[in-house]
């Protein structure tokens, strides 16, 4: 039981987190790119704050999956390498944190291109 009740937290503040960004497109007249960097910047303000953690703690995958996460996982990346290595952390820390991440979605993202064969709309 409590494994379902983590997917379900997961689920559930996940699809908040989406839903609150599909409000901002649509009631606003902010791009997606913009609300993009919003959201990332939110995650690392929290981090910051010390919020990000035990919110993340709780809401599982629900929270280091969206944009979100990612946001709080370059910032402490960040931290840690400055902690470890000085002033140059500060331009390293947060790729050697994404690297697997953005890895793996340049590869898959490559992967589809070749299956799915794309093109121009028009």
């Amino acid at each position: 039981m409590d494994t379902f009740l983590a997917y379900l937290r997961a689920f559930l503040v996940g699809g908040a987190i989406c839903a609150m960004a599909q409000v901002l497109i649509d009631k606003t007249k902010l791009t997606p790119a913009r609300i993009l960097t919003i959201l990332v910047v939110l995650g690392v303000i929290l981090g910051a704050l010390g919020v990000y953690e035990p919110f993340a703690q709780w809401a599982g995958s629900g929270a280091t999956v969206p944009l979100l996460g990612f946001g709080n996982l370059i910032a402490r990346g960040v931290r840690e390498a400055v902690e470890k290595s000085g002033l140059i952390g500060a331009f390293t820390g947060g790729f050697t944190a994404a690297a697997g991440g953005l890895a793996a979605a340049v590869f898959f993202g490559f992967l589809v291109a070749l299956i799915c064969r794309p093109h121009e709309k028009g």
